[in-house]
């Protein structure tokens, strides 16, 4: 084992570039970890994880302390160090013990970002963040266009302003590490949808708590306990992804929501109806999970729906004998809950709520079954 005097080689820490949703940043660690701020509450939850939520959850792999540094040019420079500010929990994953680095200017973010999808693809949205992806590079030239989701460099501008502003160089930022649910997708579809009927945690203010009861009155987190927070799609007709932030997501009514649902299945040629029976059964499995864990509330988690935009051709695998076999799931879709930072339950140490809650999570129910509902309704091609 490697005392502190002789750390690891340094790793470039990267903004996440398939962030659709939430507002913190999310970094990626290596090529299946992201790491993202640290909230007790969440630390609580993933600690005590229920043996049958894992198979929906991102795997938890410890903790890392980061902490800032900022050089002459005023670039931030973000170092993650092994085994100081750590608690023991996070202890043997010799992941944790490696040193990161993270160098981002203000105005060249997108320099960090790398080329994580095949293809030279840009991430769209009606919004025109896309512009900063043209940035010159040392030369003069432009380099590729980048592709990343622009809501996710969005919450890195916002959280480098932040950190700079508090800015503290001996003060340590832990950070969770949590596996990337997405890494094994080439082209990632994601569909980032907030669920329940009521999304402030127990610890909010009188102002948060009118704030967030408000949206959800006017979103179909009231009327069908589920609204869109985020969604990337991958058009191969142009070989662009379509995106949509939170914003587009609230003001949908419930008939929207079931076209911009419909839209996640569409690859710019065709409604992807592979997609559906696998989506379906997942998430009523998840439903059946949910419904027995009491006490539980997921106020403001997200639950994210993922599949690959690149559709398995049949005619590449004919000349195997067993064309499209990966296991008991060929369209290779997932369903994972994430972002317990609200999360509450009996036992939670950190619960801002002493009064434990009885029963399963309605609203969180109430939102699957809609959701599946409308997913069967696609099906039988209403």
């Amino acid at each position: 084992p490697l005392g502190p005097a002789e750390p690891r080689a340094a790793v470039l820490l990267q903004p996440f570039v398939h962030q659709v949703g939430g507002h913190t940043s999310m970094l990626t660690y290596d090529e299946h970890t992201i790491c993202k701020p640290l909230v007790s509450q969440e630390l609580s939850f993933y600690e005590s994880l229920p043996l049958a939520m894992r198979q929906f959850t991102p795997q938890y792999k410890g903790i890392v302390s980061v902490h800032l540094k900022k050089d002459s040019l005023g670039n931030l420079t973000l170092i993650a160090s092994p085994g100081l500010g750590q608690p023991d929990s996070a202890g043997g994953d010799p992941a944790v013990t490696l040193w990161h680095k993270c160098k981002w200017s203000h105005t060249q973010v997108t320099k960090s970002f790398k080329d994580s999808c095949p293809g030279k693809m840009l991430l769209r949205t009606d919004l025109q963040y896309h512009t900063d992806s043209l940035l010159e590079d040392a030369n003069g030239k432009q380099p590729e266009r980048k592709s990343y989701n622009p809501w996710g460099l969005h919450c890195h501008r916002q959280h480098l302003n932040r950190m700079s502003s508090k800015h503290n160089e001996n003060k340590f930022h832990q950070f969770l590490l949590l596996e990337n649910v997405v890494s094994k997708y080439s082209y990632p579809c994601i569909l980032d949808l907030k669920m329940g009927t009521r999304q402030h945690g127990d610890d909010a203010s009188e102002e948060k708590k009118a704030r967030h009861i408000k949206k959800c009155e006017q979103s179909t987190s009231a009327s069908l306990g589920v609204r869109i927070c985020g969604m990337q799609v991958y058009q191969a007709d142009t070989g662009h992804f379509l995106c949509k932030d939170k914003y587009y997501g609230r003001k949908l009514s419930p008939e929207g929501f079931q076209q911009t649902l419909r839209q996640f299945l569409c690859n710019g040629n065709q409604l992807r109806t592979d997609l559906l029976e696998p989506i379906i059964l997942r998430l009523k499995a998840l439903l059946a999970v949910i419904r027995k864990q009491s006490s539980y509330r997921f106020y403001s988690s997200s639950l994210l729906i993922i599949y690959d935009g690149q559709e398995h051709k049949e005619g590449a695998d004919q000349h195997l004998p067993f064309p499209k076999t990966q296991g008991t799931n060929p369209s290779r879709v997932d369903v994972r809950m994430i972002d317990f930072a609200h999360t509450t339950f009996k036992g939670s140490k950190s619960n801002p709520n002493p009064t434990p809650y009885d029963g399963p999570d309605h609203g969180y129910i109430f939102g699957l079954e809609n959701l599946i509902k409308i997913l069967q309704s696609l099906l039988e091609g209403k």
